[in-house]
Formats: C-alpha cells, sequence, structure tokens
C-alpha cells in the first residue's frame, strides 16, 4: 500500500492502527470525515510517510513526541480537528517538512522554539487555538517561510520583524490579548522599543539629511543597472524542490530555452492578460509558463495576485504554482503543465468530446476545489472568474482551476466585499457586474452558468441570447418538461437515468443562478448533491 485516499466521505470511528504497520506507506489523504479517536501512535513511527492530511475531521488527543521520527514528512496537514495538548518540541526535528497545519484545534502551550530549525517550512498555520506565550524569534530565521498565520489564540510579547516577518500582515495576528511591535501589525508599540526609536528618529533626522544627495545618485545608478540586467534578476517564490530542478532559481533566459524563445510553436492559450507556453526544461521536466504582457493594464497586480494567493493553497484540484519569475520588465508564472487542455475545448472544439460521466467528473473536480476555496482555507478565497478557458485537465482527466488573477481575499469578519475588477461577461453574477460585491456567492453563481454550459454545449454569450433571453432565461423556460431539447445532443440516449440526472443538473444549476445571493445554495451542498448525482449515472 503506497498510496491511500479516502477523503471527502462519510467514515466515522477510530483511525486504524495499523496504518502505522504498512512500511510503503507514503501519502495518507483522510479529510472531511467523522474519525473520532485519537492519532494511532503507530502512525508517528512511519518513516516513509511524506503527506498526511487528516483535517476536517473529529480527532481527539494530543500529538505524540515521537512525530519528530518522521523524517520524510513534507505535508502534514491537521486543521478542523479537536486536538489538545502542546506543540511537540521535537516537531522542530522534521527537517523536511514544508506544509504545517494546525488551525482551527484546542491546542494549549507555547510555540516551541524549535520550529526554527525547519528549515524547509514554508507554510505554518496555527490560527483558532488557545496558544499563549510569545512567539519564537528564532522563526526570523526560516528562509522560506511565505504564510504564518497565528491569529485566533493568546499570545503576548513582540512580534518578530526580521527575515520573512517583514512581509507577513496584521491579518495573521488578529485576536491576540498581548501582541506588540511594528505599527504595520496594528499591536502596541512594544515598551522596550521606544529607546530604539529614539535613536531610530535621531539617525533619521540630522544624521540622513546630508547624506541625501549621495543617496539619489546612488540609486540613480543601481536603477541604470537593474534596467540593464533586469532580465537576468530573477524573484522566487518557491524553493527548488517543488520546480524538481537541480537549481533553485529560474532565470528569464531559461525560460526563452524551455520555450524556444517563447515561439508559437509552444503557444498553449491566450487570454486578456498575458499568454500560456509549454516549456520542457533542461532536466526534460515539462511545464506551463504564464507570461504576463505588462503593457496591459492590470497584469502586474494580477501577477502579484497570484503569487500572493496561489503559494498558500494546496488542493488536488487547484493548478500548482511551482515558482515564479520576476523583474522589472518580465514576469511569469511556472506551473504545472496540464496536457489535456482545458475544459473550452473539449466542449467546443472539433474532434473533442465528453460523456455525461466524463463532464460530470470535471464539474465535481471543480466544486470540490471551490469548497477548498470558500471554506478548507484560513480565509475564505473568490475566485471571481469561473469559465471553462479557467479549468484545466491533467493527464488523467482530472479538473484543476487555475488563473487567480483577479481572486479576492475575504478576511475573517467579512461576509462581503467591493471591488472595481470584474470578472467575464455572461459568469458574473448580477451584485458582481452591477456593483462590484463580492462573496463567496458569485462564484456560486458562475457555477451555475458553467454548469448549463457543461452540458448544454452553448456559450452565455452565444448569438441566440439577446435581448432578453440569457442563459439562464432559456434553461429556466426549459424546466422541467423541455430540458432534453436543449441539452447537447451528444448526450440523448434512450436512458431514462441519464434524462433524470439532466433534469436535476439543470435544477441544481437555477438554484446556483438565482438573483439574491442569500437564494444560492453554497458550494459545499452544491457538491454533495453532484456526488449523488453521479451515483445514479453509474448505477
Amino acid at each position: 500500500m503506497f498510496h491511500i485516499d479516502l477523503d471527502e466521505n462519510g467514515l466515522s470511528g477510530k483511525l486504524p492502527s495499523c496504518l502505522g504497520n504498512l512500511p510503503s506507506l507514503t501519502y495518507i489523504y483522510l479529510f472531511e470525515n467523522f474519525f473520532n479517536s485519537s492519532i494511532p501512535s503507530t502512525l508517528w513511527s512511519s518513516n516513509r510517510l511524506q503527506i498526511v492530511s487528516l483535517s476536517r475531521n473529529l480527532l481527539e488527543g494530543s500529538l505524540s513526541d515521537a512525530i519528530g521520527n518522521m523524517n520524510s514528512l513534507r505535508e502534514l496537514n491537521l486543521s478542523g480537528n479537536q486536538l489538545t495538548g502542546s506543540i511537540p518540541r521535537s516537531t522542530g526535528e522534521l527537517q523536511s517538512l514544508t506544509y504545517l497545519c494546525l488551525d482551527n484545534n484546542k491546542f494549549n502551550g507555547s510555540i516551541p522554539s524549535s520550529l526554527g530549525n525547519m528549515r524547509a517550512l514554508q507554510y505554518l498555520d496555527l490560527s483558532h487555538n488557545n496558544i499563549s506565550g510569545s512567539i519564537p524569534m528564532s522563526l526570523e530565521t526560516l528562509t522560506y517561510l511565505d504564510y504564518f498565520n497565528v491569529s485566533f489564540n493568546e499570545l503576548t510579547g513582540q512580534i518578530p520583524d526580521g527575515g520573512h516577518f517583514a512581509n507577513f500582515t496584521s491579518k495573521f495576528f488578529l485576536h491576540n490579548k498581548g501582541l506588540c511591535g511594528a505599527s504595520r501589525f496594528n499591536v502596541e508599540v512594544c515598551k522596550g522599543n521606544t529607546p530604539k526609536s529614539s535613536r531610530r528618529n535621531i539617525l533619521l533626522r540630522y544624521i540622513l539629511p546630508p547624506m541625501a544627495l549621495i543617496i539619489l545618485a546612488a540609486a540613480a545608478i543601481v536603477i541604470y543597472m537593474i534596467k540593464r540586467r533586469g532580465r537576468d534578476s530573477t524573484l522566487l517564490s518557491f524553493s527548488e524542490s517543488n520546480l524538481g530542478l537541480k537549481h533553485g532559481r529560474i532565470s528569464y533566459y531559461e525560460i526563452l530555452r524551455a520555450t524556444d524563445n517563447l515561439d508559437i510553436s509552444n503557444l498553449v492559450g491566450k487570454g486578456s492578460i498575458g499568454s500560456v507556453y509549454k516549456g520542457t526544461f533542461s532536466n526534460e521536466m515539462i511545464y506551463a509558463i504564464k507570461v504576463f504582457d505588462l503593457d496591459v493594464q492590470g497584469a502586474f497586480k494580477s501577477f502579484d495576485t497570484e503569487c500572493q494567493i496561489m503559494r498558500s493553497l494546496r488542493h488536488r484540484n487547484l493548478v500548482k504554482v511551482i515558482t515564479s519569475c520576476s523583474n522589472l520588465d518580465f514576469k511569469a508564472l511556472v506551473l504545472e503543465y496540464m496536457p489535456n487542455g482545458n475544459l473550452e475545448k473539449w466542449l467546443y472544439s472539433p474532434n473533442f468530446s465528453l460523456n455525461i460521466g466524463q463532464r460530470l467528473g470535471v464539474i465535481i473536480d471543480v466544486s470540490s476545489a471551490i469548497e477548498y476555496l470558500h471554506q478548507g482555507y484560513s480565509s475564505s478565497i473568490v475566485h471571481c472568474d469561473l469559465k471553462p478557458s479557467n479549468i484545466l485537465l491533467d493527464e488523467n482527466m482530472v479538473a484543476r482551476v487555475g488563473d487567480f488573477g483577479i481572486a479576492k481575499l475575504l478576511t475573517h469578519d467579512q461576509r462581503m466585499a467591493q471591488t472595481k475588477t470584474l470578472g467575464t461577461i455572461g459568469y458574473m453574477a448580477p451584485e458582481y457586474g452591477s456593483g462590484g460585491l463580492l462573496s463567496t456567492f458569485i462564484d456560486v453563481y458562475s457555477y451555475g452558468i458553467l454548469l448549463m454550459e457543461t452540458f448544454t454545449k452553448k456559450r452565455p454569450t452565444d448569438e441566440i441570447f439577446f435581448g432578453e433571453l440569457t442563459m439562464k432565461k432559456w434553461v429556466s423556460e426549459s424546466f422541467p418538461n423541455s430540458i432534453m431539447q436543449i441539452v447537447d445532443t451528444e448526450l440523448l440516449n434512450a436512458d431514462a437515468n441519464i434524462e433524470e440526472c439532466l433534469v436535476s443538473i439543470m435544477e441544481l444549476a437555477i438554484e446556483c443562478t438565482t438573483d439574491l445571493p442569500d437564494e444560492r445554495p453554497n458550494i459545499k451542498d452544491v457538491h454533495v448533491r453532484l456526488k449523488k448525482i453521479n451515483m445514479k449515472v453509474a448505477n
């Protein structure tokens, strides 16, 4: 047994202790079930496990000190359980761990300073627990730490300001009773920092002004040199282990070599703010290269948004960002390559077709991804641009949602927000298109349109829709008796069961596209209903 994947089922009871007796077991995915036992002590003795995902269960008890024996562990997700006790100091011995998610539990005690020894750590979420004490200054030394969240705890003392903490914002430290530190964290200034602050003010007021001309001259020279050598200079968001290359930095010239100088023969897609190329690197690994057109308004912001959001997400139905290449006049993302293209190609290109089971599989994968964005992350993420061209298909026809260029992050206290950035015509919810109002329900609306399009093979901007006739109205007026007259003819057959399933799918699509956001179902309910429909089709 190498890989166990039983997530999102209704499994309950105790986790079997025999899990730790499987010598070849490398991956365990059991998240979103109803397991209510403690974690078997035998599990921590496994030296082959790389990924353990037990989030969103009812697990109890504490973590064993034996966790430090899991030398191969790369990702550990225990969020959304009822685990108690302190975080073991031995956790700091996990030198290969890149992802540690312990949020939404009942952990207490302090954050072990030994976590500063986890040199590969990129993601650490301890939010929504009962952790007290201070944040260890040893965490400043973590070279790859891109995400750190300790909000909703009982922490006190100074927030570290060195290393990657210089890039963190106040939202990651909310609702702690006694934190202090830099003003950008929206906390009180630490009392011990007053003399230091005074010295800094003296330095800024009396010493730096005489040096202003020298600094300006030096800056001009530096800017000139950066412009000349900008294409060699890269800023990476991820470590070399994610890319699988022998070196950690991807330069502009390596991207050119991988894509034959961005040759049109390697172009696999083109969007409003850039193009996607197929790139073959020196180690024969193939990746997708998303190159942003920096002459287009919003391209810089879109690049920054994708980097900020995607680097922290982990889900099998999301396109994974491997690394990035960024300088003054070139920005690109290196992504997983999806050999089967996007859903739009499979719906509309000649010589491509999907049966009803394949289409259901794709949209269920999409609903799983959106459910994770809305409910499985520390804050709700709104994709804002769900459509077939943003749904990619891997070698096994598993759907992956991509393109987070206009996605928005809702904070814990936000149910709705407002934006001036709009999505694609035909897929936008009424409140989003008219007033820029954002909530997770705008994704549900777009998903409803996607359901209609996937099973009718009609775009919401098709020429048959003009005047007051929209796709939503067209489907609603055909429901339920005339549904078989509007669905894609490729799905028609004499099976009465298929007709019943298609009617159920369109009924769900109509519910998703109601005008009032509060009357739309949440994506979790949508996901469950589609899985039930899929079971009928399979039978």
